[in-house]
Protein backbone atom coordinates (compact mmCIF):
# COMPACT_ATOMS: atom_id res chain seq x y z
CA UNK A 1 0.00 0.00 0.00
CA UNK A 2 1.18 3.58 -0.87
CA UNK A 3 -0.10 6.59 0.37
CA UNK A 4 -2.85 8.87 -0.60
CA UNK A 5 -0.66 10.87 -3.41
CA UNK A 6 -1.50 14.51 -3.06
CA UNK A 7 -1.78 14.71 0.57
CA UNK A 8 0.78 16.11 2.85
CA UNK A 9 0.66 14.39 6.68
CA UNK A 10 1.63 16.35 9.75
CA UNK A 11 1.88 15.61 13.13
CA UNK A 12 -0.54 18.03 15.29
CA UNK A 13 -1.30 17.33 18.94
CA UNK A 14 -5.19 17.35 19.45
CA UNK A 15 -6.19 20.44 21.45
CA UNK A 16 -8.90 20.25 23.86
CA UNK A 17 -11.49 22.44 22.66
CA UNK A 18 -12.18 23.84 26.37
CA UNK A 19 -8.52 24.93 26.86
CA UNK A 20 -7.97 26.20 23.04
CA UNK A 21 -9.04 29.78 24.32
CA UNK A 22 -5.77 29.65 26.29
CA UNK A 23 -3.64 30.14 22.79
CA UNK A 24 -3.15 33.53 22.05
CA UNK A 25 -4.00 34.53 18.30
CA UNK A 26 -0.87 35.36 17.11
CA UNK A 27 0.21 32.31 17.95
CA UNK A 28 -2.24 30.79 15.92
CA UNK A 29 -1.10 33.32 13.16
CA UNK A 30 2.43 31.47 13.28
CA UNK A 31 1.13 27.92 13.46
CA UNK A 32 -1.12 28.72 10.47
CA UNK A 33 1.70 30.66 8.55
CA UNK A 34 4.39 27.64 9.94
CA UNK A 35 1.96 25.00 8.15
CA UNK A 36 1.52 27.28 4.71
CA UNK A 37 5.16 26.99 4.55
CA UNK A 38 5.70 23.23 5.21
CA UNK A 39 2.86 22.99 2.62
CA UNK A 40 3.97 24.73 0.19
CA UNK A 41 7.67 24.05 0.45
CA UNK A 42 6.92 20.30 0.16
CA UNK A 43 5.33 20.23 -3.83
CA UNK A 44 8.40 18.08 -4.35
CA UNK A 45 7.60 15.31 -1.90
CA UNK A 46 4.93 13.34 -3.45
CA UNK A 47 5.04 9.39 -2.97
CA UNK A 48 4.46 7.90 -6.46
CA UNK A 49 3.37 4.69 -6.81
CA UNK A 50 6.68 1.83 -7.88
CA UNK A 51 5.73 1.35 -11.51
CA UNK A 52 6.25 -2.80 -12.44
CA UNK A 53 6.84 -3.88 -16.12
CA UNK A 54 6.94 -6.87 -17.64
CA UNK A 55 5.81 -9.24 -20.69
CA UNK A 56 2.94 -11.79 -21.14
CA UNK A 57 3.50 -14.95 -23.04
CA UNK A 58 2.28 -13.49 -26.27
CA UNK A 59 4.50 -10.21 -26.26
CA UNK A 60 2.03 -8.00 -24.87
CA UNK A 61 3.73 -5.05 -22.72
CA UNK A 62 2.25 -4.82 -19.12
CA UNK A 63 2.51 -1.65 -16.73
CA UNK A 64 0.77 -2.22 -13.46
CA UNK A 65 0.83 -0.75 -9.76
CA UNK A 66 -0.42 -2.21 -7.22
CA UNK A 67 -3.06 -0.31 -4.86
CA UNK A 68 -5.01 -1.96 -1.84
CA UNK A 69 -7.03 1.67 -0.99
CA UNK A 70 -9.81 0.91 -2.60
CA UNK A 71 -11.75 -2.75 -3.55
CA UNK A 72 -11.30 -1.43 -7.43
CA UNK A 73 -9.30 -2.19 -10.77
CA UNK A 74 -8.58 -0.15 -13.60
CA UNK A 75 -7.79 -1.89 -16.85
CA UNK A 76 -6.70 -0.89 -20.36
CA UNK A 77 -5.16 -3.22 -23.33
CA UNK A 78 -4.70 -0.32 -26.33
CA UNK A 79 -2.91 -1.03 -29.55
CA UNK A 80 -1.40 1.55 -32.03
CA UNK A 81 -4.88 1.37 -34.06
CA UNK A 82 -5.74 4.78 -34.24
CA UNK A 83 -6.72 6.84 -37.08
CA UNK A 84 -2.96 7.89 -38.10
CA UNK A 85 -3.42 4.15 -39.35
CA UNK A 86 -6.21 4.86 -41.79
CA UNK A 87 -5.37 5.51 -45.55
CA UNK A 88 -7.27 8.66 -47.34
CA UNK A 89 -9.26 6.00 -49.44
CA UNK A 90 -10.51 4.31 -45.99
CA UNK A 91 -10.71 7.11 -44.02
CA UNK A 92 -12.72 6.73 -40.72
CA UNK A 93 -11.90 2.48 -41.16
CA UNK A 94 -10.11 2.43 -38.15
CA UNK A 95 -12.68 4.15 -35.96
CA UNK A 96 -15.61 2.06 -37.09
CA UNK A 97 -13.28 -0.81 -36.40
CA UNK A 98 -12.79 0.13 -32.36
CA UNK A 99 -16.33 0.79 -31.99
CA UNK A 100 -17.74 -2.29 -33.47
CA UNK A 101 -15.41 -4.57 -31.19
CA UNK A 102 -18.27 -3.92 -28.46
CA UNK A 103 -21.34 -4.85 -30.56
CA UNK A 104 -21.21 -8.29 -30.87
CA UNK A 105 -18.14 -10.48 -29.68
CA UNK A 106 -17.13 -13.93 -28.33
CA UNK A 107 -20.92 -14.86 -28.95
CA UNK A 108 -22.24 -12.14 -27.27
CA UNK A 109 -25.00 -9.47 -28.89
CA UNK A 110 -24.30 -5.94 -27.89
CA UNK A 111 -27.04 -6.03 -25.33
CA UNK A 112 -25.62 -9.07 -23.61
CA UNK A 113 -22.24 -7.46 -23.47
CA UNK A 114 -23.91 -4.25 -21.54
CA UNK A 115 -26.31 -6.22 -19.70
CA UNK A 116 -23.25 -8.52 -18.51
CA UNK A 117 -20.56 -5.24 -17.50
CA UNK A 118 -24.25 -3.94 -15.84
CA UNK A 119 -25.13 -6.72 -13.92
CA UNK A 120 -21.62 -6.25 -12.02
CA UNK A 121 -21.60 -2.73 -11.62
CA UNK A 122 -18.49 -2.41 -14.11
CA UNK A 123 -17.95 0.30 -16.96
CA UNK A 124 -16.40 -0.65 -19.98
CA UNK A 125 -15.41 2.42 -22.33
CA UNK A 126 -13.24 2.07 -25.51
CA UNK A 127 -10.71 4.42 -26.02
CA UNK A 128 -10.00 6.21 -29.66
CA UNK A 129 -7.40 8.62 -30.90
CA UNK A 130 -4.76 9.84 -33.53
CA UNK A 131 -2.38 7.06 -32.51
CA UNK A 132 -4.27 4.83 -30.41
CA UNK A 133 -7.20 2.10 -30.07
CA UNK A 134 -8.48 0.15 -27.20
CA UNK A 135 -10.82 -0.97 -24.35
CA UNK A 136 -10.22 0.22 -20.91
CA UNK A 137 -12.69 -1.77 -17.70
CA UNK A 138 -13.32 -0.41 -14.47
CA UNK A 139 -14.77 -3.43 -11.96
CA UNK A 140 -14.80 -4.56 -8.28
CA UNK A 141 -12.19 -6.97 -7.33
CA UNK A 142 -14.70 -8.84 -5.44
CA UNK A 143 -14.27 -12.71 -7.34
CA UNK A 144 -17.68 -12.48 -9.31
CA UNK A 145 -17.45 -8.86 -10.32
CA UNK A 146 -14.13 -9.03 -11.04
CA UNK A 147 -14.54 -12.53 -13.43
CA UNK A 148 -17.87 -11.50 -15.05
CA UNK A 149 -15.87 -8.11 -16.27
CA UNK A 150 -12.71 -9.48 -17.15
CA UNK A 151 -14.54 -12.51 -19.35
CA UNK A 152 -16.29 -10.00 -21.20
CA UNK A 153 -13.28 -7.50 -21.75
CA UNK A 154 -11.37 -10.79 -22.95
CA UNK A 155 -14.21 -11.58 -25.40
CA UNK A 156 -14.22 -7.82 -26.79
CA UNK A 157 -10.49 -7.54 -27.72
CA UNK A 158 -10.26 -11.00 -28.55
CA UNK A 159 -13.21 -12.23 -30.48
CA UNK A 160 -15.23 -9.27 -32.19
CA UNK A 161 -17.42 -10.76 -34.13
CA UNK A 162 -18.42 -7.54 -36.44
CA UNK A 163 -21.80 -8.62 -36.94
CA UNK A 164 -23.23 -7.03 -40.62
CA UNK A 165 -26.65 -5.78 -39.59
CA UNK A 166 -24.79 -3.95 -36.66
CA UNK A 167 -22.09 -2.66 -39.36
CA UNK A 168 -24.78 -1.14 -41.84
CA UNK A 169 -26.92 0.12 -38.53
CA UNK A 170 -23.72 2.12 -37.66
CA UNK A 171 -22.56 2.89 -41.20
CA UNK A 172 -25.17 4.67 -41.87
CA UNK A 173 -24.96 6.27 -38.39
CA UNK A 174 -21.91 7.73 -39.28
CA UNK A 175 -23.17 9.17 -42.65
CA UNK A 176 -25.31 10.97 -41.51
CA UNK A 177 -23.76 12.48 -38.62
CA UNK A 178 -21.10 13.82 -41.04
CA UNK A 179 -23.15 15.29 -43.46
CA UNK A 180 -24.56 16.92 -40.59
CA UNK A 181 -20.78 18.42 -39.29
CA UNK A 182 -20.10 19.35 -42.00
CA UNK A 183 -22.23 22.35 -41.98
CA UNK A 184 -20.84 23.51 -38.70
CA UNK A 185 -18.29 25.85 -39.05
CA UNK A 186 -15.66 24.82 -35.90
CA UNK A 187 -15.59 21.24 -37.89
CA UNK A 188 -15.09 22.87 -41.14
CA UNK A 189 -12.14 25.08 -39.40
CA UNK A 190 -11.07 21.61 -38.04
CA UNK A 191 -10.99 19.85 -41.13
CA UNK A 192 -8.92 22.38 -43.06
CA UNK A 193 -6.27 23.20 -40.78
CA UNK A 194 -5.43 19.53 -40.21
CA UNK A 195 -5.53 19.21 -44.26
CA UNK A 196 -3.22 21.94 -44.31
CA UNK A 197 -0.98 21.22 -41.69
CA UNK A 198 -0.32 17.84 -42.77
CA UNK A 199 -0.28 17.80 -46.29
CA UNK A 200 -1.26 14.39 -47.11
CA UNK A 201 -0.11 12.68 -44.28
CA UNK A 202 -2.49 10.22 -42.00
CA UNK A 203 -2.92 12.48 -39.65
CA UNK A 204 -4.80 15.07 -41.43
CA UNK A 205 -7.43 12.56 -42.01
CA UNK A 206 -10.66 12.78 -40.15
CA UNK A 207 -10.94 10.86 -37.56
CA UNK A 208 -14.29 9.73 -38.20
CA UNK A 209 -14.51 9.94 -41.96
CA UNK A 210 -15.81 11.41 -45.19
CA UNK A 211 -19.06 10.76 -46.25
CA UNK A 212 -17.60 8.69 -49.23
CA UNK A 213 -14.78 7.03 -47.75
CA UNK A 214 -17.23 5.51 -44.69
CA UNK A 215 -19.97 4.15 -47.47
CA UNK A 216 -17.38 2.34 -49.21
CA UNK A 217 -16.45 0.56 -46.41
CA UNK A 218 -16.98 -3.27 -46.23
CA UNK A 219 -17.04 -5.82 -43.53
CA UNK A 220 -13.99 -7.50 -44.97
CA UNK A 221 -12.14 -4.32 -44.21
CA UNK A 222 -13.26 -3.88 -40.52
CA UNK A 223 -12.06 -7.72 -40.16
CA UNK A 224 -8.46 -7.14 -42.12
CA UNK A 225 -7.65 -4.19 -39.98
CA UNK A 226 -8.49 -5.75 -36.51
CA UNK A 227 -6.02 -8.53 -37.87
CA UNK A 228 -3.23 -6.22 -38.71
CA UNK A 229 -3.09 -3.40 -36.04
CA UNK A 230 -5.01 -5.61 -33.17
CA UNK A 231 -2.11 -7.89 -32.28
CA UNK A 232 -0.70 -8.76 -29.22
CA UNK A 233 3.20 -7.64 -29.76
CA UNK A 234 1.91 -4.27 -29.94
CA UNK A 235 -0.84 -4.27 -26.88
CA UNK A 236 -0.43 -1.97 -24.09
CA UNK A 237 -1.63 -3.62 -21.04
CA UNK A 238 -2.28 -0.85 -18.16
CA UNK A 239 -3.17 -2.63 -14.73
CA UNK A 240 -3.92 -0.37 -11.63
CA UNK A 241 -5.47 -1.26 -8.04
CA UNK A 242 -6.42 -3.56 -5.67
CA UNK A 243 -4.54 -7.42 -6.91
CA UNK A 244 -1.29 -8.60 -6.09
CA UNK A 245 1.61 -8.92 -8.77
CA UNK A 246 0.41 -12.61 -9.60
CA UNK A 247 -3.05 -11.48 -9.77
CA UNK A 248 -2.22 -8.78 -11.99
CA UNK A 249 -0.09 -11.42 -14.26
CA UNK A 250 -2.95 -13.84 -14.59
CA UNK A 251 -5.03 -11.09 -15.80
CA UNK A 252 -2.68 -10.39 -18.54
CA UNK A 253 -2.72 -13.37 -19.89
CA UNK A 254 -6.39 -13.95 -20.02
CA UNK A 255 -6.56 -10.98 -22.05
CA UNK A 256 -3.94 -11.14 -24.23
CA UNK A 257 -3.00 -15.19 -24.92
CA UNK A 258 -5.75 -15.36 -27.95
CA UNK A 259 -4.73 -12.42 -29.86
CA UNK A 260 -4.03 -12.05 -33.08
CA UNK A 261 0.13 -12.52 -34.18
CA UNK A 262 1.64 -10.13 -36.22
CA UNK A 263 1.96 -11.33 -39.62
CA UNK A 264 5.13 -9.34 -40.24
CA UNK A 265 6.65 -6.00 -39.50
CA UNK A 266 4.48 -3.82 -37.13
CA UNK A 267 2.78 -1.11 -39.42
CA UNK A 268 4.84 2.55 -38.81
CA UNK A 269 3.62 5.78 -39.88
CA UNK A 270 5.15 7.89 -42.42
CA UNK A 271 7.44 10.93 -41.19
CA UNK A 272 5.74 14.61 -40.80
CA UNK A 273 7.58 17.10 -42.87
CA UNK A 274 7.84 20.65 -42.10
CA UNK A 275 6.00 23.21 -43.83
CA UNK A 276 7.90 25.31 -46.55
CA UNK A 277 5.96 28.63 -46.17
CA UNK A 278 2.62 29.98 -44.54
CA UNK A 279 -0.89 29.57 -45.64
CA UNK A 280 -3.91 30.63 -45.25
CA UNK A 281 -7.63 30.05 -46.18
CA UNK A 282 -10.83 31.95 -45.46
CA UNK A 283 -14.25 30.34 -45.67
CA UNK A 284 -16.62 32.30 -45.66
CA UNK A 285 -19.96 30.71 -43.69
CA UNK A 286 -23.21 32.16 -42.07
CA UNK A 287 -22.50 32.26 -38.30
CA UNK A 288 -21.96 34.74 -36.17
CA UNK A 289 -18.49 33.57 -34.97
CA UNK A 290 -15.29 33.66 -36.84
CA UNK A 291 -13.31 30.58 -35.96
CA UNK A 292 -9.13 31.37 -35.95
CA UNK A 293 -6.98 28.42 -36.05
CA UNK A 294 -3.03 28.84 -36.60
CA UNK A 295 -0.32 26.67 -35.91
CA UNK A 296 2.02 23.70 -37.62
CA UNK A 297 3.52 20.82 -36.75
CA UNK A 298 4.91 20.54 -33.44
CA UNK A 299 6.87 17.57 -31.95
CA UNK A 300 6.82 13.86 -31.13
CA UNK A 301 6.51 12.75 -27.68
CA UNK A 302 9.49 11.68 -27.18
CA UNK A 303 10.93 15.00 -28.18
CA UNK A 304 13.84 16.45 -25.82
CA UNK A 305 12.24 19.66 -25.96
CA UNK A 306 9.19 18.49 -24.28
CA UNK A 307 9.28 20.06 -20.94
CA UNK A 308 10.55 23.54 -22.19
CA UNK A 309 7.72 23.86 -24.82
CA UNK A 310 5.50 22.53 -21.88
CA UNK A 311 6.17 25.37 -19.71
CA UNK A 312 6.87 27.93 -22.19
CA UNK A 313 3.50 27.32 -23.45
CA UNK A 314 1.98 28.11 -20.30
CA UNK A 315 2.86 31.48 -20.35
CA UNK A 316 2.29 31.73 -24.26
CA UNK A 317 -1.72 30.33 -24.28
CA UNK A 318 -1.54 27.43 -22.00
CA UNK A 319 -2.24 28.82 -18.68
CA UNK A 320 -5.39 30.12 -19.05
CA UNK A 321 -5.87 34.04 -18.02
CA UNK A 322 -2.31 34.00 -16.71
CA UNK A 323 -1.13 33.66 -20.47
CA UNK A 324 -0.34 36.20 -22.83
CA UNK A 325 -3.22 35.70 -26.03
CA UNK A 326 -5.83 35.63 -23.30
CA UNK A 327 -4.41 39.01 -21.72
CA UNK A 328 -3.46 40.65 -25.02
CA UNK A 329 -6.79 38.78 -26.70
CA UNK A 330 -9.47 39.15 -23.98
CA UNK A 331 -8.28 41.57 -21.09
CA UNK A 332 -6.65 44.29 -22.90
CA UNK A 333 -9.20 44.34 -26.09
CA UNK A 334 -12.32 42.31 -25.37
CA UNK A 335 -11.96 40.88 -28.89
CA UNK A 336 -12.49 37.03 -27.77
CA UNK A 337 -14.10 35.24 -24.85
CA UNK A 338 -10.88 32.85 -25.20
CA UNK A 339 -7.56 32.11 -26.92
CA UNK A 340 -5.67 29.22 -26.42
CA UNK A 341 -2.50 27.45 -27.75
CA UNK A 342 -1.36 23.86 -27.03
CA UNK A 343 1.39 21.17 -28.38
CA UNK A 344 -0.32 17.65 -29.02
CA UNK A 345 2.76 15.43 -28.84
CA UNK A 346 2.01 12.04 -31.08
CA UNK A 347 3.99 9.00 -32.22
CA UNK A 348 4.88 10.99 -35.10
CA UNK A 349 4.55 15.00 -34.94
CA UNK A 350 1.49 15.88 -33.34
CA UNK A 351 0.35 19.58 -33.90
CA UNK A 352 0.94 23.19 -32.38
CA UNK A 353 -2.30 24.73 -32.74
CA UNK A 354 -3.71 28.46 -31.59
CA UNK A 355 -7.52 28.95 -31.59
CA UNK A 356 -10.10 31.55 -30.87
CA UNK A 357 -13.04 32.62 -31.81
CA UNK A 358 -14.63 36.60 -32.51
CA UNK A 359 -16.76 38.51 -34.50
CA UNK A 360 -16.16 38.76 -38.12
CA UNK A 361 -15.89 42.66 -37.94
CA UNK A 362 -12.95 41.79 -35.78
CA UNK A 363 -11.23 39.20 -37.23
CA UNK A 364 -8.77 41.06 -38.77
CA UNK A 365 -7.41 42.79 -35.64
CA UNK A 366 -7.77 39.86 -33.40
CA UNK A 367 -5.31 37.93 -35.60
CA UNK A 368 -2.83 40.49 -36.06
CA UNK A 369 -2.95 41.03 -32.31
CA UNK A 370 -2.08 37.03 -32.10
CA UNK A 371 0.49 37.30 -34.69
CA UNK A 372 1.75 40.05 -32.65
CA UNK A 373 1.70 38.24 -29.48
CA UNK A 374 3.59 35.15 -30.99
CA UNK A 375 6.16 36.93 -32.43
CA UNK A 376 6.82 38.83 -29.43
CA UNK A 377 7.19 35.81 -27.74
CA UNK A 378 9.07 33.99 -30.34
CA UNK A 379 11.50 37.05 -30.04
CA UNK A 380 12.33 37.43 -26.70
CA UNK A 381 11.02 34.82 -24.78
CA UNK A 382 8.89 34.41 -21.23
CA UNK A 383 9.94 36.94 -18.21
CA UNK A 384 11.77 35.75 -15.77
CA UNK A 385 8.65 36.36 -13.31
CA UNK A 386 6.50 34.75 -16.10
CA UNK A 387 8.36 31.29 -16.42
CA UNK A 388 8.25 31.24 -12.34
CA UNK A 389 4.85 31.61 -12.56
CA UNK A 390 4.51 28.90 -14.58
CA UNK A 391 7.03 26.89 -13.12
CA UNK A 392 5.16 27.32 -9.88
CA UNK A 393 1.86 26.61 -11.15
CA UNK A 394 2.62 22.97 -13.86
CA UNK A 395 4.65 22.16 -10.32
CA UNK A 396 2.49 22.90 -7.76
CA UNK A 397 -0.72 21.68 -10.00
CA UNK A 398 0.87 18.16 -10.15
CA UNK A 399 -0.29 15.81 -7.48
CA UNK A 400 -3.72 17.01 -9.06
CA UNK A 401 -2.96 14.91 -12.28
CA UNK A 402 -2.30 11.58 -10.31
CA UNK A 403 -4.74 11.86 -7.04
CA UNK A 404 -7.02 8.81 -8.27
CA UNK A 405 -7.02 5.79 -10.03
CA UNK A 406 -8.48 6.56 -12.60
CA UNK A 407 -5.28 9.30 -13.60
CA UNK A 408 -2.63 6.83 -12.83
CA UNK A 409 -3.89 4.25 -14.75
CA UNK A 410 -4.22 7.03 -18.01
CA UNK A 411 -0.67 7.86 -17.11
CA UNK A 412 0.55 4.14 -16.98
CA UNK A 413 -1.30 3.58 -20.41
CA UNK A 414 0.73 6.79 -21.85
CA UNK A 415 3.82 5.47 -20.36
CA UNK A 416 3.63 2.01 -22.08
CA UNK A 417 2.19 3.38 -25.38
CA UNK A 418 5.09 5.98 -26.01
CA UNK A 419 7.94 4.31 -24.72
CA UNK A 420 8.39 6.55 -21.99
CA UNK A 421 10.58 6.02 -18.70
CA UNK A 422 9.27 4.30 -15.91
CA UNK A 423 10.16 6.85 -13.68
CA UNK A 424 8.62 9.73 -16.25
CA UNK A 425 5.89 10.43 -12.86
CA UNK A 426 8.99 10.83 -10.72
CA UNK A 427 10.63 12.67 -12.85
CA UNK A 428 7.98 14.92 -13.96
CA UNK A 429 8.25 17.86 -11.11
CA UNK A 430 11.98 18.15 -11.44
CA UNK A 431 11.88 18.59 -15.71
CA UNK A 432 9.19 21.04 -15.13
CA UNK A 433 11.36 22.78 -12.59
CA UNK A 434 14.85 23.22 -14.51
CA UNK A 435 13.34 24.68 -17.56
CA UNK A 436 14.95 28.06 -18.21
CA UNK A 437 14.08 31.25 -19.94
CA UNK A 438 16.78 30.13 -22.44
CA UNK A 439 15.47 26.71 -23.08
CA UNK A 440 12.38 28.22 -23.99
CA UNK A 441 13.59 30.65 -26.36
CA UNK A 442 15.91 27.86 -28.52
CA UNK A 443 12.95 25.08 -28.36
CA UNK A 444 10.47 27.79 -29.71
CA UNK A 445 12.88 28.69 -32.20
CA UNK A 446 13.33 25.01 -33.27
CA UNK A 447 9.71 24.11 -33.65
CA UNK A 448 7.38 27.15 -34.01
CA UNK A 449 8.41 29.41 -36.93
CA UNK A 450 6.33 32.02 -37.97
CA UNK A 451 6.84 32.31 -41.25
CA UNK A 452 5.60 28.79 -41.66
CA UNK A 453 2.35 28.89 -39.99
CA UNK A 454 -0.52 28.10 -41.27
CA UNK A 455 -3.90 30.06 -40.42
CA UNK A 456 -7.58 29.10 -41.20
CA UNK A 457 -10.61 31.79 -40.61
CA UNK A 458 -14.44 30.11 -40.81
CA UNK A 459 -17.33 32.60 -40.44
CA UNK A 460 -19.68 34.86 -41.06
CA UNK A 461 -17.98 38.36 -41.94
CA UNK A 462 -15.29 37.41 -44.20
CA UNK A 463 -15.07 36.92 -48.10
CA UNK A 464 -13.38 33.46 -49.09
CA UNK A 465 -9.94 33.18 -50.30
CA UNK A 466 -8.62 30.86 -52.68
CA UNK A 467 -5.18 28.82 -50.28
CA UNK A 468 -2.38 30.75 -51.29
Amino acid sequence: MWPTIHRCTYAVRVVDVSRSARIAVPDLLRLAAAILVIAVGSRNVQAIPPIESWQTSAGAQVLFVENHDLPMLDVSVEFPAGSGFDSARKSGLAALTQHMRELGAGGLREDEISQRIADVGARLRGRFDTDRAGSHLRTLVSMRERDQALDVLARVLQRPEFPQPAFEREKARIVANLKEADTKPDILANREFNRLVYRGHPYGLRSSGEVDTVAGLTRADLIEFFATHYVAEQAVVAIMGDVTRAEAQQIAERLTQFLPRARGPAPSLPLVTELERANSVVVAHPSSQVHILIGTPGIRRDDPDYFNLLVGNYVLGGGGFASRLIKEVRQKRGLAYSAYSYFAPLMRTGLFQIGLQTRGDQAQTALKVVMDTVKNFLDHGPSEQELEEARSNLAGGFPLRIDSNRKIHGYLALIGFYRLPLTYLDDFVKNVEKVNVADVRAAFSRHVRIERLVTVMVGGGLEATAQR
